[in-house]
């Protein structure tokens, strides 16, 4: 199906001569020689980008353009003016137009505009097609569990969304996200995004680590037509297709630091310039950031730049791992087992007690990632009614829930009980000094208590 352009130009030999220009190349072309007419095409022929003359008989094109925009804020409106007219581009840009042409119009121009026009159109029609199912799978409440740290990280997502809800203009603040990989910090970014402010907008991931540096630049600034070799055409820039969303970007501590200094631009003043122009374009995309390395031993390194670092860290959401939440195991656990057993066609499938006892007692160094992705092949495998530990192919060399003592045989878990329970009773249980005597962190020490079910004698 060719491509619409509704052509608003009183002058009908110059409208005549776009049109016919137009269909010659592939486009479906109708031509209004009067805003009226003009409005009325666009709700029978809803054209996929409007090429509008500033002067119009009883309306100008910039009153025009704003009354379109009202009713269609993603509206592609190119604005033709005069020569000596400038001030009115200036204005037509201000007001939302994609572009600008100055007269007399060079039709060769006017396709070229008209192709990244149209290109831009699909790019975002795609993109909020594809937000609808995927703020069905995102949101608050697709974060699971209600440990102490997880209700912790609940309120200030919840804070901080209320405090962009009553933010008096729609520049949101950027939000870094650090924790352990497979701790969910995707989802975290999801949440802020369909649950916020631009929930209506698009969400835009991108994994920093798996594309080039090169690559990555072109790919988050777009470029223009003859930019590089391979540049046949004009690309929109992932910052420019998240307009009035969310860009995330996934492993930012792997980005190079001349990418960096691009990044902190936009950053700054919410502009890009494409590879091969020499124009700069307003552009309102949110920054969500994510990484599992220590970014402030980066830049001690000199491999991220600290005026980034601070410009990302406005909002810092730290999550925990998995090990630090043992309570949330069994409602993740089951919350997986739902979900596979449905998709494979077991929905009676169930964990044994014992099952349920190895799961919490494992370290999970791949965090929740590594729990679903378990309980998947779990399902896959098991041709009981019953997930068994039989069932669960955890790494040997990780703990294992603890066992009965068998007279005369040796027990890991018995004697690593004793001696935190010796190291407890040294320091009076004070958790911070056992950590300390123990050589291991506060955390580790308070999950090894749960683990074991300590409890100070009375």
């Amino acid at each position: 199906m060719p491509y619409s352009i509704l052509i608003v130009e009183d002058e009908s030999t110059l409208a005549a001569n776009m049109a016919r220009f137009l269909d010659r190349h592939g486009y479906a072309t109708k031509i209004a020689t009067r805003a009226d007419a003009a409005l009325h095409e666009l709700e029978l022929f809803k054209p996929d980008a409007i090429v509008l003359d500033y002067n119009l008989p009883g309306m100008d094109g910039l009153e025009f353009l704003t009354r379109v925009r009202r009713s269609d804020p993603q509206a592609k409106v190119i604005m033709a003016t005069g020569h000596g007219s400038e001030q009115v581009a200036v204005d037509a840009m201000k007001a939302g137009a994609y572009d600008y042409l100055i007269k007399p119009v060079a039709l060769g121009q006017l396709k070229t505009i008209l192709d990244q026009a149209v290109c831009d159109e699909q790019i975002a029609r795609a993109l909020r097609h594809d937000k609808r199912p995927a703020s069905i799978e995102s949101g608050l409440a697709k974060l699971i569990g209600e440990s102490q740290p997880m209700q912790e990280l609940r309120a200030l997502l919840c804070r901080l969304l209320e405090a962009e809800a009553s933010l008096r203009d729609n520049d949101l603040p950027a939000v870094l996200i650090t924790g352990e990989t497979g701790t969910g910090k995707e989802l975290v970014a999801r949440a802020l995004h369909f649950d916020g402010a631009r929930g209506r907008g698009p969400f835009v991931e991108v994994n920093c680590s798996s594309i080039p540096g090169n690559l990555l630049e072109a790919e988050l600034f777009g470029y223009e037509r003859g930019a590089f070799t391979d540049a046949k055409e004009r690309k929109l820039g992932l910052i420019e297709a998240a307009e009035d969303g969310t860009l995330f970007l996934d492993e930012i501590g792997e980005m190079d630091l001349t990418l960096q200094a691009k990044l902190l631009k936009f950053l700054e003043d919410k502009t890009v310039r494409r590879l091969g122009s020499v124009r700069e374009r307003h552009a309102s995309a949110r920054i969500v950031a994510a990484t599992n390395r220590n970014l402030e031993q980066l830049v001690r390194e000199g491999k991220f730049r600290s005026d980034l670092f601070f410009r990302l860290r406005i909002v810092q959401i730290e999550l925990p791992p998995l090990r630090q939440m043992p309570a949330d195991i069994p409602l993740l656990a089951q919350h997986f087992l739902r979900r596979q057993a449905e998709r494979y066609g077991k929905p009676q499938l169930e964990f044994s007690s014992a099952a349920l006892a190895l799961l919490k007692a494992h370290s999970w160094p791949g965090n929740v990632r590594e729990l679903r992705n378990l309980i998947e092949q779990s399902v896959i495998l098991c041709a009981d009614a019953q997930i068994g530990v039989q069932h669960l192919h955890l790494t040997q060399t990780l703990d294992a829930p603890e066992q009965a003592t068998v007279p005369g045989t040796l027990n890991l878990g018995d004697a690593e009980r004793r001696l935190l329970v010796q190291a407890l009773e040294q320091t009076d249980w004070n958790v911070t000094r056992a950590a300390r005597l123990l050589g291991v962190s506060r955390d580790v020490l308070r999950y090894r208590i749960e683990k074991y079910q300590l409890r100070l004698p009375s």
